[in-house]
């Protein structure tokens, strides 16, 4: 056999392989394979061993794994005037292989751009006191409207969470003399209504003690039990008023008697 007919062998066989490397391709379990054959969609194929034509078809590989974006800090001035350093996290996943590589060139390029600009605008439209205290509701706000966006790409965006809220330090000195003076006013309340409950309880125990004079005595005896047992150098021992107004008469009134 000539040279020339081991060389053309050699360059068939190994064009052959090319041609079966270029046609033979593996996909995982989470990638699905989008095929145009001369321009034109074909049927979707994945995962596990597939075939396709060289040079008539092109394949694209889609990853429908959670992809997560972090998004970078941004400076947004709240619907109070309040300048805030805002960041976020996002979590979107490709539902639809061939509509997110008809509708749009790069689909998580498009998302995470959308992500940014929807932050930015939904937080300048929510006060500081909002953005603090109503955290999920915005969360759920945002998913909701980058999800509207991104579903005609074959994107479902899962989960919008806004991660770190860096506020001035002016406006941290301020909030904390805020709560520092709503943690007295909600001590005063209490304390005044303690007062009341109080003078209640005392006036309906005057009531009953008035009516009851035996009760009166008794607890009089038991104030004397209590002052004995402190060891005080000094008691104070109370006189019912019938005994005052024995000594109160006048002389012609007891003569009289």
């Amino acid at each position: 056999m000539s040279t020339e007919v081991l060389i053309g062998l050699a360059l068939a066989i190994i064009v052959g392989l090319a041609l079966l490397s270029a046609s033979i391709h593996v996909l995982t379990e989470y990638e699905r394979g989008v095929i145009f054959r001369l321009g034109r969609i074909q049927r979707l194929k994945g995962p596990g061993l597939i075939f396709i034509i060289p040079i008539v078809d092109k394949l694209t590989r889609v990853n429908l794994r959670t992809h997560t974006y972090d998004i970078p800090p941004q400076d947004v001035i709240t619907k109070d005037n309040v300048t805030v350093h805002v960041n976020a996290v996002a979590y979107f996943n490709v539902v639809d292989a061939i509509r997110s590589v008809l509708s749009i060139d790069d689909h998580r390029f498009g998302t995470q751009q959308v992500a940014q600009t929807t932050l930015r605008s939904i937080l300048g439209q929510t006060t500081l006191d909002d953005l603090l205290t109503k955290r999920d509701e915005i969360n759920q706000r945002l998913q909701q409207i980058i999800d509207e966006v991104t579903n005609p790409w074959g994107v479902k965006v899962t989960i919008v969470e806004v991660k770190d809220v860096n506020l001035p330090e002016s406006m941290r000195r301020a909030m904390a003399r805020q709560a520092e003076a709503e943690r007295d006013r909600r001590a005063k309340v209490i304390h005044a209504l303690g007062e009341k409950e109080a003078a209640a309880n005392l006036g309906e125990a005057a009531v009953v003690l008035e009516a009851h004079p035996a009760a009166m005595q008794l607890r009089t005896l038991g104030t004397l039990l209590e002052l004995g047992s402190e060891h005080n150098s000094t008691i104070v021992f109370p006189v019912p008023m019938e005994l005052l107004r024995l000594f109160d008469k006048r002389p012609e009134e007891s003569d009289a008697t």
